[in-house]
């Protein structure tokens, strides 16, 4: 079966599917996601009057096989804006069918027209694969620590 995805923004409909990406990338990345309630959040924070982030997805035959999701953000020791890659997944069966390569080309276009200058994102160190692709298309890391503090 020959896989041929379009990248779009995510929809409403999208919700259902989303989420369960969502959780397979928790899953991937050894974490825990809890499911309930996020449907109905993630659309407010997408589609509602102030969105805070925004999502792309590439999707096959009205099947979502992974997402990205983005929002501009501020770099103080840079002075400008950027956006930061909060998810990049994709689908083990569509890995390594530069669908990764095509979301990241489409942030980049969509931060150009924001008027940023770079994304930043991370990843796990144990995500080789991940860290491969990104050092492929050009990407540079920075050694540090993400800590988490609950409120």
């Amino acid at each position: 079966m020959k896989i041929k995805g379009k990248i779009r923004f995510a929809s409403s409909q999208d919700m259902p599917q989303l989420v369960e990406l969502c959780n397979l990338h928790a899953i991937f990345e050894n974490s825990e996601y809890q499911k309930q309630g996020k449907s109905a959040k993630l659309e407010k924070d997408l589609f509602g009057s102030s969105p805070k982030l925004y999502c792309l997805v590439v999707e096959n035959e009205k099947k979502l096989l992974g997402y990205a999701t983005y929002m501009k953000q501020y770099a103080t020791w840079d002075a400008c804006e950027y956006i930061y890659m909060d998810c990049l997944f994709i689908k083990e069966l569509a890995r390594g069918l530069r669908f990764g390569e095509k979301l990241v080309k489409r942030i980049k276009q969509e931060g150009a027209k924001a008027g940023c200058e770079m994304i930043q994102w991370q990843t796990p160190d144990f995500n080789t694969r991940a860290i491969k692709f990104y050092r492929r298309i050009g990407a540079t890391s920075k050694s540090k620590e993400r800590f988490f503090l609950k409120i």
